[in-house]
């Protein structure tokens, strides 16, 4: 199937309050709820939907047509290279002259009524390039349960701003992604289509170096849904910490140090394998378990919730995942004086 084949030419020309991304890829239990929140906001705001779908193997696409063919502010397009980055490139290349801003929504959330409009006024209000916003990881079953307590510690997440429900509004040089002025957006060259990971914290490297500003607002956030299975969550992680180091040797930058002690993990581990000579090689990786292990116990007695047990447990898998992946990074990148651009 060819995307041009599902385009309206005349959705891509007429002008919205804003365009709304959302990429997605075996989402059929998401899809429906998510494109429900945005169109309780019609009354409020005109908005063009735009499903981009990753080649799903489940039922995402059928419903997303669906839904299409009872809205006409919905449209549905075919993403061959399955990458969220590519997914809202397209949309940005297909329709970013329809709207001043694009707006990304993840299928694998849940957002409160009123989140775009929010967006919108947040945006007009401090003139940011982008608005950024907090994640609160929730759970449904016992391993998602504690993977979520554990995404929302700050021994999980490193105190990350955009971690932390609640905040005032301040101005970040990174968030997760939800409003993007299209002009901005385009001229930028949007996300680099070489990252299948991390492209939101590169891109908001470009966005910054421009001299443009960032907003994390305080006034709306996301529910987001992690992984179900520790197996897939230290997946999850490995791509994040490789596409970290993807980013400092592209931009050749300092890491922060909150971002760098997770990298530590995997030589204490390495290390620990000599504790077959003496036990003092195992102390570092002793510690770090220990601590994991404890801090899953105090937020298990702080959320009065058992299942949280294994907060500390997903904690290790995160930080040891995030580990691996940044130290093949940096195997990959190091000796790399430029690597590749592939954006808009």
């Amino acid at each position: 199937m060819n995307n041009s084949d599902h385009i309206d030419s005349d959705k891509a020309t007429h002008i919205y309050d804003a365009v709304i991304a959302i990429p997605c890829l075996n989402e059929e239990k998401y899809i429906k709820d998510i494109v429900a929140s945005v169109i309780a906001e019609s009354a409020d705001i005109n908005v063009m939907i735009v499903i981009v779908d990753g080649q799903s193997k489940d039922s995402t696409y059928m419903i997303a047509k669906a839904l299409a063919d009872d809205h006409e502010n919905i449209e549905v397009m075919l993403n061959p290279k399955r990458l969220q980055s590519a997914a809202i490139n397209l949309v940005a290349s297909k329709f970013g002259d329809a709207a001043p801003f694009l707006i990304r929504l993840d299928a694998h959330a849940r957002y409160p009524h009123g989140f775009c409009k929010t967006l919108i006024e947040e945006q007009k209000k401090t003139g940011a390039a982008s608005v950024v916003v907090s994640m609160n990881s929730i759970g449904e079953n016992p391993v998602q349960i504690a993977i979520a307590a554990a995404q929302n510690s700050k021994m999980g997440n490193g105190g990350s701003l955009h971690r932390q429900v609640g905040q005032n509004g301040s101005w970040v040089d990174h968030g997760h992604h939800a409003l993007f002025k299209t002009d901005v957006f385009k001229s930028l060259g949007g996300y680099d289509e070489s990252f299948s990971h991390n492209e939101d914290a590169e891109y908001d490297h470009r966005v910054i170096m421009a001299g443009h500003k960032i907003w994390l607002t305080g006034e709306t956030y996301l529910d987001y849904f992690p992984r179900k299975s520790f197996m897939s969550l230290f997946q999850q992680y490995s791509n994040f910490g490789k596409g970290r180091a993807k980013t400092i040797f592209k931009h050749k930058i300092r890491p922060k140090p909150r971002q760098m002690i997770p990298a530590f993990i995997l030589p204490v581990l390495l290390v620990g394998l000599f504790g077959i000579i003496h036990p003092f090689f195992l102390i570092p990786f002793y510690s770090w378990s220990l601590a994991c292990l404890c801090y899953g116990l105090f937020l298990s007695y702080e959320h009065k919730d058992w299942r949280v047990i294994m907060s500390g447990f997903a904690m290790m898998v995160m930080h040891l995942g995030w580990s691996c992946g940044f130290w093949e990074g940096v195997s990959i990148y190091s000796g790399k004086d430029k690597l590749s651009d592939s954006s808009l």
